[in-house]
């Protein structure tokens, strides 16, 4: 399968650089994912797509201030981190910028020496495992000393750091927001359960896995990342319930997708108490067995989260449904408006 066949032309005034004031103002393009049939709506709208007994399954991950600007001890070089995610303590997984000036044993200080991390093992794609040295909690260290890692298309910064984060994040540990959750309220999310729609929570850290590039010009020859995930208890016992009592269970992100299929597909089909770490990749051909709908943003051409959108309904609708978005000038990628992608009938 080409990866080609999920390019689709993108107008660069159509990448949305900042987030709107209202989040549930943001446009949202309904899809029946069986019939291709289209509806141009509002993210408040949700309600009238959704019915009691229904689940939402949303990402409560919470971004760090994962990007760190430091200098190479040596020569006083300027060098960029951005944690992916952390293997043992004080040890992360780590982008790095120059990555070719970081070899095993080559440290790093960050904050006149607050923090200072060692070179232990070098990666493939500019990555490398650092370990980090400092006196105090490493946590208050990154929220002093770190930058939200926004999206490299988002050229502005914010004024409120807080707006690259779901108002539901609680979990620490992510790279970047699930960029879907961000249209919620908690409003909005009262409002819902008021209606009788169930909420879960789970958990995945967004790293490397999610927003890397395809490089290769087969699908199936792209790796995955593995990034860490986890359904407690009350949430596996919530979806099975709406699995028995015939509700829907909609994901809200490719990060909830994804985690809802990694558990299921190593569970004979039920939802259950897990963790772990999962480079599931879901394209065209995948077999879904957790979500019966979708909400999601608009993603990168030929990025892994348009394939995995596509295996969701087709890529041809799909594809006409981004050229519809295009045509009708919606705001793409992180701070763009949402799809919503169900059986309508």
């Amino acid at each position: 399968m080409d990866v080609s066949m999920f390019d689709y032309e993108l107008p660069e005034e159509l990448i949305a650089q900042t987030p709107l004031l209202d989040r549930e103002a943001s446009r949202m393009l309904v899809v029946d994912r069986q019939t291709g049939e289209l509806s141009h709506e509002h993210f408040f709208d949700i309600t009238k797509h959704l019915r009691a007994g229904d689940t939402l399954v949303l990402n409560d991950t919470k971004v760090i201030p994962a990007r760190l600007f430091g200098v190479k001890e040596e020569t006083g070089a300027k060098i960029e981190l951005l944690l992916l995610k952390e293997e043992e303590d004080h040890t992360w997984e780590a982008l790095v910028k120059p990555s070719k000036r970081i070899k095993v044993g080559t440290k790093v200080t960050f904050g006149d020496g607050l923090l200072e991390a060692t070179c232990v093992k070098e990666l493939p794609e500019g990555r490398r495992t650092m370990r980090f040295r400092f006196d105090g909690i490493f946590n208050e260290i990154l929220d002093q000393l770190g930058e939200m890692p926004l999206p490299p298309y988002i050229q502005e910064q914010l004024e409120e750091q807080d707006r690259y984060q779901t108002v539901f994040a609680r979990n620490r540990g992510s790279a970047a927001a699930p960029t879907a959750g961000l249209h919620f309220t908690e409003t909005m999310i009262e409002k819902l359960q008021q209606q009788g729609i169930n909420i879960a929570y789970i958990t995945l850290h967004v790293g490397l896995g999610t927003f890397r590039p395809v490089s290769v010009d087969d699908v199936e020859s792209h790796t995955m990342h593995s990034e860490f995930y986890q359904m407690t208890d009350e949430a596996a016992s919530l979806l099975e319930k709406t699995k028995r009592e015939g509700g829907r269970i909609v994901a809200v992100g490719t990060t909830s997708a994804r985690t809802l299929e990694t558990i299921t597909r190593d569970n004979d089909g039920a939802f259950v108490t897990a963790s772990g770490w999962t480079d599931i990749f879901i394209y065209p051909g995948f077999e879904f067995k957790a979500i019966d709908g979708l909400l999601t943003n608009f993603h990168l051409p030929k990025s892994t989260l348009v394939m995995l959108v596509s295996a969701f309904s087709s890529r041809d609708i799909i594809l006409n449904a981004y050229n519809e978005a295009v045509a009708e000038r919606y705001r793409f990628f992180s701070f763009g408006d949402a799809m919503l992608l169900l059986n309508r009938k």
